[in-house]
């Protein structure tokens, strides 16, 4: 989606100096440096989630580790728009580790829930040490392959299904843009792939997906500790239906093409392609 009278708003707010302190900043704080972190990019923010990654990444030595989980809350892995955190955008996720040992399951928060399907299909799980004002504390990253290890697929048209417009991810996605061979200001994982995002309360889980009997699109659920969450087993049908449909709600394909140049492939498949034209 092209840049929206809400994200110009978010550019304008980047006026605002940033606090004097990360440590106790809110996710209210990061989104005033939108346009600090997406200005050189015509305040563009479309799968550019690996910027507001790195933003947080260079200021985390002087925040607590909590603190470093937090602000990861506010911003959307998949479409890399602002997110204010609720008990109804966090979604209970179950993900391979991108070194192929297993699954976990965890929590992220989204803009919309086609970004669970987008999800399911192309983001993997992998470590970092990271530095905090509470010492070096590692975290569970959400990542994605480097798009520029092909960057020439950057040109390649395809076709979004909101509009049918022919497009390439260069116009669609300016902040995706690659540095000799690898992504602008991208942080990178213990593996060396691309943070997009985090992956809260991890824990190991022994199969990677799970089936409803009768999945409900939207569906509230109570975590035995109180966690209020919505289940992606709950959109495995919608999931089903939007590719059904092209793929036509959420990012459209501009995630998709952008996480399919490269995938990180843990599970000895890489995914099926999204159609170019040629």
């Amino acid at each position: 989606p092209r840049t929206t009278v809400s994200m110009l708003l978010f550019s304008l707010l980047a006026a605002t100096a940033a606090p004097s302190s990360w440590a106790t900043a809110g996710v209210e704080q990061l989104h005033r440096q939108y346009g600090a972190i997406f200005g050189p990019y015509g305040n563009n923010r479309n799968a550019a989630s690996h910027l507001w990654s790195q933003f947080i990444l260079d200021r985390s030595s002087s925040m607590p580790a909590a603190q470093v989980d937090a602000l990861f809350a506010g911003f959307c892995a998949v479409s890399g728009s602002p997110v204010r955190p609720s008990d109804y955008n966090r979604y209970r996720m179950r993900l391979p580790l991108a070194n192929g040992t297993g699954a976990v399951m965890g929590y992220m928060h989204f803009c919309c829930w086609p970004c669970v399907c987008d999800t399911h299909d192309f983001i993997r799980v992998d470590s970092k040490a990271v530095q905090t004002a509470n010492g070096e504390v590692r975290f569970h990253f959400a990542v994605i392959g480097d798009p520029c290890a092909r960057e020439h697929e950057l040109d390649a048209k395809f076709v979004q299904p909101f509009s049918m417009r022919v497009t390439t991810l260069r116009n669609e996605a300016p902040a995706v843009r690659c540095v000799k061979g690898m992504l602008e200001g991208a942080p990178r994982s213990d593996s060396g792939h691309v943070i997009i995002g985090i992956v809260h309360n991890v824990e190991r889980v022994s199969e990677e997906g799970i089936s409803i009997a009768s999945p409900q699109r939207g569906r509230i659920t109570t975590a035995d500790d109180g966690t209020v969450f919505q289940d992606e087993a709950e959109y495995s049908q919608a999931c089903h239906q939007r590719e059904l449909a092209g793929h036509n709600s959420g990012m459209g394909e501009i995630f998709r093409h952008v996480a399919n140049i490269s995938p990180v492939d843990s599970a000895g498949a890489a995914p099926q392609p999204v159609p170019r034209i040629q």
